[in-house]
């Protein structure tokens, strides 16, 4: 009889080989190109839990979209930015400063889109009375009806939207739509939703597909985030608000009597044409369907206002991080007041730097998060940054719940805002494709101050004194999450 025996020895000679190359690999692989505390992040979770760690980052350990498409958003920019160098975008306001004429040249080499003037801005912090607004536009609709949104759900709170685009369609006007995919799939009246776009007669793509087995795949963590609509290429909306009921239809959120707060702003003027830009730019990006054949890509329509507005496109599709560059130049120029409205507050290295330095140089700073969270590890992160940030003396209102602040703005001082989509957080500046609108303008910062008293009211303000009595298992927890929101 013959007795095989396995000397365990090598065995363990074999893991610790294993081991070691993944350890040395992950030190060469890991950091190249990635900001120090991304890549430190990566290596904790490859040396501490090896087998999900290397998982985890095979699986979203690429923050770029596929070269294909990045190289198609180059050739997008360089189009945008040409044709649009000899184009007249309206007046524009006179005496800028110079760090604001610095801020557009910077937006408008790294975004392509250029500054435009004359034109109107309406703020509309109500949720419901927003989406009637666009229906409005939209059964004004003469030619075509542009709409882009994260999350796209067909249900009562968006039916008279829906029933816009169903009369807008059945009177010819061409109905184009685009939807996030990973955010969408699986939610509730996803396929209601997508049958009646197709009864409608409208053309729908889905954004960013996961689908490998029809060759469509990128890191699945990635997300068009983008919120827009444009109508004719005369009106345009844009903010934080997806076309859904305040709840979201998830039962996790209705059990806990959530509702979000958003913020959308109704655009008239020459800047519309960069919004319908954006989405012409992510149509092709979709489908390699060219519009710009069909749809001048600057149809300027004068506007009725005096606001200078510029668009910034941002995301994985570009070189760099366009939406971080803006804040932290905004907030770097603020002289007397910044104010930021984020529901995911979770700053990389140079923001918290910027809004720590304001604080220093006398600046009033005010941040609006919401007092409970709907994403555990997000809103454990975030709470990580407020002890920094009040030692700092930066004023941190809490939204009182059971409400989600969702708005996304920045005021600085009295004259210049932005609105749009994009968090002040790491998911916002490198992972999301986001939408931004800067604005020049006392008249509309007035507005900005209207929905910001609102929110001041509806709120309470957080203490160093009440946080310093935080448990210390909240603690552990918040800082192993911010750890985690390094992961990109």
């Amino acid at each position: 009889m013959i007795t095989i025996t396995f000397d365990a020895t090598w065995w363990v000679v074999l893991v610790f080989v294993i081991d070691l190359v993944i350890r040395v690999t992950a030190i060469i692989v890991v950091p190249r190109n990635r900001r120090p505390t991304a890549a430190m992040a990566w290596l904790l979770a490859i040396y501490f839990i090896p087998i999900i760690g290397v998982f985890l980052f095979l699986l979203i350990g690429n923050p770029r979209l596929p070269r294909k498409r990045r190289r198609k958003q180059e050739r997008i920019n360089e189009y945008i930015h040409d044709t649009s160098a000899s184009l007249d975008f309206g007046t524009l306001r006179p005496h800028a400063p110079g760090w604001f004429t610095s801020l557009v040249t910077l937006n408008r080499n790294l975004g392509a889109m250029p500054l435009a003037g004359d034109n109107a801005a309406e703020l509309i912090p109500d949720y419901q009375e927003s989406l009637d607004a666009m229906a409005d536009a939209i059964r004004d609709a003469e030619r075509f009806v542009h709409v882009e949104f994260y999350i796209l759900q067909a249900d009562a709170a968006t039916d008279n939207f829906f029933r816009a685009l169903e009369e807008a369609a059945g009177r010819g006007v061409t109905v184009r739509v685009l939807l996030d995919h990973w955010a969408n799939r699986g939610k509730p009246f996803y396929k209601r939703t997508l049958k009646r776009l197709d009864a409608m007669g409208a053309q729908w793509h889905l954004m960013l597909p996961v689908q490998p087995l029809r060759g469509k795949y990128q890191r699945p963590d990635l997300r068009n985030h983008r919120k827009l609509l444009v109508v004719d290429g005369r009106v345009a909306f844009t903010g934080s608000q997806n076309i859904t009921d305040s709840t979201y239809n998830l039962r996790k959120n209705i059990r806990r009597g959530l509702h979000w707060v958003d913020l959308m702003a109704r655009i008239e003027g020459p800047v519309v044409a960069s919004v319908n830009a954006v989405f012409l730019s992510d149509w092709y990006s979709e489908t390699d369907e060219v519009l710009t054949d069909d749809i001048d890509l600057f149809d300027v329509t004068s506007g009725p206002g005096d606001l200078d507005c510029q668009i910034i496109p941002s995301g994985p599709g570009f070189e760099f991080q366009n939406n971080l560059k803006l804040f932290a130049g905004l907030l770097y120029a603020a002289q007397r007041q910044i104010i930021v409205v984020s529901p995911y507050f979770v700053p990389d290295e140079a923001m918290l730097l910027a809004i720590t330095t304001a604080c220093q140089r006398g600046i009033h700073v005010e941040l609006f998060v919401s007092e409970e969270g709907d994403q555990a590890i997000v809103y454990h992160a975030q709470r990580s940054y407020y002890e920094a940030l009040l030692r700092a003396g930066v004023k941190i209102w809490m939204y009182k719940k059971p409400f989600i602040l969702h708005t996304k703005s920045l005021t600085i001082d009295e004259e210049v805002a932005i609105v749009g989509s994009s968090n002040m957080d790491m998911r916002s500046f490198g992972l999301n494709m986001e939408i931004s609108m800067l604005v020049r303008g006392e008249e509309f910062v007035r507005q900005m101050r209207v929905v910001e008293d609102m929110y001041r009211s509806l709120s309470r303000e957080l203490t160093l004194e009440e946080w310093e009595k935080q448990p210390l298992r909240s603690t552990v927890l918040d800082n192993l999450a911010r750890l985690t929101s390094a992961l990109q």
